[in-house]
């Protein structure tokens, strides 16, 4: 490790817990958790706390077409690239508190811990704050990353609608946080994001630190399946076009294509929305999202042509109707060896134990990783639990990650001589 002044130098866990605490209060959910979804008024005012946070730590902050926020901490080399650090404020519709906000919150808490100490680092350091990870609100997840890593553009960005028919577009004017710098254009010298593991591994192994290796490829592949509406007490078995059946035994098919794939594969659906969804008439069309992963490309590959052959034969055999969207999709990847080893050498300094681990869940590190070094921190989260208001971890845990994010920002931001 680098040497700097206070080598075992740690981020403030109180303040980092606190801040955390702060702006669980911004979109609170009904059950403990958050419901602070991407250009909703509760996101423009979770924006405007950071804001003011970033502010007066000494940042100045841009924002860019999408919405994505950029808080500058200037280094001492004006032409040096900055180190990012970045994850997102918004959240599922019954999140929790930390997922994504940890790793925003964790970066402020960083270059507050820099100011506090008085250190100056050559490369300027960003926290960033990217809009619509989450994708509840607005398909695909991870959209303005997406756009800045040129992988969507901004024209398709702009038209994604909620499900009540709101553009990403109106809506980010709406909230105005509509920002005038172009996507994409910020070149980065690294990028490192902490989140939350979002699974039991950590937790079960008793480490405190994941170091993530990899990432899974993902594809959301949503299904829209056509029958006919009926009544369901006397239209004759023989008789009826049934997309909810349907839909049914494509779930089982997906169960089994996942299975058949192991070991490192999964598969489910976790959105579905029945049309007219009344209690007794089948449904005339059944649309739902089919989410498959893998970190093997071979395997996602496979999984991804069994089920589009599979589910519009299924179809048929029932007189359904059936087509297949792609929503969703990114590459396993592999993250930066370099960043991998800095921040495993930064929590071997410290005394944190710690492994390897494969992130099973989309980040914005998986598009960063197009067009920079790129890294992740992990820590655990009780039960695993994600998406869910019940999600918990400890100040400890949070306060460890931070502080291997401190040490392995300062080794590659490099402390200013």
């Amino acid at each position: 490790m680098v040497a700097a002044p206070g080598q075992n130098m740690r981020i403030n866990a109180d303040r980092l817990w606190d801040a955390l605490e702060d702006m669980a209060k911004i979109g609170p959910g009904i059950a403990g958790g958050n419901n602070r979804q991407t250009l909703t008024d509760e996101d423009g005012e979770g924006r405007h706390l950071f804001k003011s946070w970033c502010e007066a730590a000494g940042m100045t902050v841009g924002v860019d077409q999408m919405g994505s926020m950029f808080a500058t901490r200037p280094g001492s080399d004006p032409d040096a690239l900055p180190v990012y650090i970045g994850s997102h404020l918004d959240t599922q519709p019954t999140g929790g508190k930390y997922d994504g906000v940890l790793g925003v919150l964790a970066g402020l808490e960083v270059v507050r811990s820099l100011n506090d100490l008085n250190i100056r680092t050559k490369h300027p350091v960003v926290v960033t704050n990217w809009a619509n990870e989450e994708g509840a609100r607005f398909a695909p997840a991870m959209l303005a990353s997406g756009v800045f890593a040129g992988v969507h553009s901004l024209d398709y960005a702009y038209g994604r609608k909620d499900p009540d028919g709101k553009t990403y577009g109106d809506e980010l004017k709406r909230i105005g946080w509509l920002g005038e710098e172009e996507v994409g254009a910020r070149k980065m010298h690294a990028y490192f994001e902490y989140h939350i593991e979002q699974g039991p591994i950590l937790e079960a192994e008793n480490r405190q630190i994941g170091v993530v290796t990899h990432g899974q490829g993902l594809w959301w592949l949503e299904v829209t399946l056509i029958g006919k509406e009926a009544h369901t007490g006397s239209t004759p078995m023989d008789m009826r076009v049934n997309a909810g059946l349907a839909m049914g035994r494509i779930l089982e098919m997906v169960q089994g294509v996942a299975i058949d794939h192991q070991p490192g594969a999964v598969g489910g659906v976790g959105q579905v929305f029945f049309s007219p969804n009344s209690r007794n008439v089948l449904p005339g069309k059944v649309v739902f999202t089919i989410d498959i992963r893998t970190p093997d490309q071979a395997k996602l590959d496979s999984m991804r042509a069994q089920i589009e052959a599979a589910a519009p034969k299924i179809a048929a055999d029932l007189g359904v109707g059936c087509s297949i969207e792609t929503i969703g999709h990114f590459d396993p990847v592999t993250f930066d060896p370099t960043l991998v080893n800095c921040v495993r050498n930064a929590a071997d300094h410290l005394g944190y134990s710690h492994m390897d681990i494969i992130s099973g869940a989309g980040h914005d590190a998986c598009w960063t990783a197009k067009v920079a070094p790129t890294t992740m921190i992990m820590c655990p989260c009780v039960d695993g639990l994600s998406h869910n208001e019940a999600e918990a971890i400890s100040k400890e845990w949070a306060a460890a990650g931070a502080d291997v994010l401190l040490h392995a920002v300062l080794e590659t931001a490099e402390i200013a001589e």
